[in-house]
């Protein structure tokens, strides 16, 4: 159906291009709405320090292992670092970049234009015609069509949906390629293709690509892979000779020698990694942590920073995910009453110092958010031939999530969770709840090692109470990693991550297109109609008012569904540094950008 992108993609609605809404002409960037910020001749990205040095070493902390150099298939755990948004898009450069202090817009990178029409039926990249590989070989409109092909045939799914838009692809001149597109694409559609990386078919073994590997893909980015040791590291060393160092678009990243990519078993050995300077950056989420842990001698002495960055972002969805594939969840009641049985009050206080704020929304924060807000006609119209998908409180815009007295013993806070499931034919007898065939309701829940124990125990503790058997089950990163991408669980822990620009990402969690296909992010088995069509119209919205109101519609129906036990959100985001690594001043509205930072000893 629509495109999947693990968070990098975001939705498009009203996209112009450059100003030209109405012609097709060459342009330096794409925008979601509107106008780009930058002009034609920027000199760089806003949040950047063009004078930032180069040099040194940053040693990242990543949780888990990995048996594979190859990130964009479905066989084996990818190492991290070669292409995220979170460490960088290191060793392969796509046809434009992202700037993170837009909603979605894009610049050049090995494109150094761009061109489509209003309706979104074609676009054209020219490329760089100083763009090389990492061997010195020329970036080409062939390499760009044989990575689209390979990525269409033998890529993850998601990958493979966003070419599968793609009618026809042709070279158009020495630098061009064009893409003409189906009746399956929508106008994110040359967006999603310009944030692909490009591989070059001279050296790439096509015939083997969807097969996990340690030899590295060879790539046009500003890093090469310079040693691995398999589950424990990947070093990545930066190219003098890279071709886009005084390109606008990379003016200011890319300022390591070395970057390390740790991998780790479990957060809290990640922290005392950080403590002993064996690593540089902490991403905290631990409230605990972040209150009473950072009291180590190398805080106090200011060899290492403790900061706080404000982003201006969706919260997102933090939860446990209920799999719908399961029989305990099929029925929507009973997954309404097990999420009104998480006492958060509780939790928030005992196990994270009051640190956090509950989320009530997917989009929490922002004007997409559906709470607090009740339905406007817009959202009304697309809903209305789903009459019973959305909840009559969450249609007017009136419910919240259950609240205890954060006391752990609040007998009305149970008492409304027994009624629920009384009212969905559970009765409670000798100390187990039973279904209406006489079965105990009962479930696990799949965690990646110890991280979430505490959490799983609270809801555990709570829901046993009512006769509800929970059991937890925590298993290695790679089992882990198998049993999610085989939906082969009852519930887990996810974390959504939400942008400004929500879109075609969201058949990926919530569509019916990839419910069956292995490797999604589809993890509560999500099929509905409904969900499928609010989609549909979020991606392929024009204006800002009809955007806004399709992502309120989906986050009413997405709630409604309570495919996901809503947890909470930090209200800034936390990390840790030792104090030789720097940042700029400006905090972009995706917030810190780790990729801009730099080692000054």
């Amino acid at each position: 159906m629509r495109r999947i992108f693990l968070g990098l993609a975001a939705a498009l609605s009203g996209m112009m291009i450059a100003g030209h809404a109405a012609r097709a002409e060459p342009t330096h960037a794409l925008a979601m709405h509107g106008d780009p910020a930058l002009e034609a001749g920027f000199k760089h990205f806003p949040y950047v320090n063009p004078d930032a040095p180069k040099g040194g070493r940053i040693d990242y902390a990543v949780q888990g292992t990995f048996n594979s150099l190859n990130p964009f298939i479905v066989q084996g755990d990818g190492a991290r670092g070669l292409f995220d948004q979170d460490f960088g898009v290191n060793t392969f450069d796509s046809l434009m970049m992202r700037s993170r202090d837009e909603p979605f817009t894009l610049y050049p990178l090995l494109a150094e234009t761009v061109e489509t029409d209003d309706d979104r039926s074609f676009v054209e990249f020219t490329l760089d015609a100083r763009a090389t590989f990492s061997d010195g070989k020329p970036v080409t409109p062939d390499d760009v069509i044989f990575t689209m092909e390979l990525f269409r045939d033998k890529a993850r799914p998601l990958y493979q949906n966003w070419i599968k838009t793609v009618d026809r692809m042709e070279q158009v001149g020495d630098r061009g390629v064009r893409f003409t597109f189906n009746e399956r694409a929508d106008r994110e559609s040359p967006m999603l293709l310009a944030l692909l990386p490009i591989l070059p078919r001279h050296a790439t073994d096509a015939e083997n690509f969807d097969k996990s590997t340690l030899d590295p893909l060879p790539g046009s980015g500003p890093y090469i892979v310079d040693s691995v040791r398999p589950g424990e590291y990947v070093s990545l060393k930066r190219r003098p000779d890279y071709w886009a160092k005084d390109i606008p678009s990379k003016i200011g990243f890319d300022n390591y020698d070395e970057i390390r990519i740790n991998y780790i078993r479990d957060e809290n050995t990640m922290f005392e990694s950080f403590k002993k300077g064996n690593t540089d950056i902490q991403i905290e989420r631990d409230s605990g942590r972040w209150a009473t842990g950072y009291d180590f001698p190398a805080v106090a002495d200011g060899r290492v920073v403790k900061e706080a960055f404000v982003s201006r972002l969706p919260s997102g969805m933090y939860g446990f995910v209920l799999n719908t594939r399961r029989d305990v969840f099929k029925d929507r009641a009973v997954r309404a009453a097990l999420a009104d049985l998480f006492d958060f009050e509780w939790a928030n206080k005992n196990l994270f110092s009051g640190a956090y704020t509950r989320t009530k929304s997917y989009f929490d924060g922002s004007a997409l958010a559906s709470t607090g807000v009740p339905a406007d006609d817009r959202e009304k119209a697309l809903l209305a031939p789903f009459p019973d998908a959305v909840l009559p409180e969450i249609m007017a815009g009136t419910w919240t999530p259950s609240k205890s007295d954060g006391s752990g013993r609040d007998r009305e806070f149970l008492k409304n969770g027994l009624d629920a499931l009384a009212a969905a034919g559970y009765t409670l007898e000798g100390g187990k709840m039973l279904d209406p065939n006489g079965q105990p309701l009962a479930f696990e829940i799949l965690l990646n090692g110890p991280s979430g124990q505490a959490l799983a125990t609270a809801w555990q503790r709570t829901l046993g109470r009512l006769g509800i058997a929970v059991t937890i089950r925590s298993v290695d990163s790679a089992q882990y990693l198998k049993r999610q991408q085989t939906y082969d669980y009852d519930s887990m822990l996810v974390r959504y991550i939400s942008s400004l620009s929500p879109g075609g990402e969201q058949v990926g969690r919530w569509g019916t297109a990839s419910r069956d296909l292995p490797g999604t992010y589809n993890f509560a088995g999500v099929s509905e109609p409904s969900i499928d069509a609010v989609i549909d119209a979020l991606v392929q919205a024009r204006g800002q008012d009809d955007f806004d109101s399709a992502v309120r519609a989906l986050d009413r129906l997405l709630l409604s569904g309570y495919y996901v036990v809503p947890l909470y959100h930090q209200p800034e985001q936390w990390l840790g540094r030792w104090a030789h690594i720097k940042h700029p001043e400006t905090t972009p509205i995706y917030g810190y950008q780790l990729p801009t930072w730099w080692r000054q000893d």
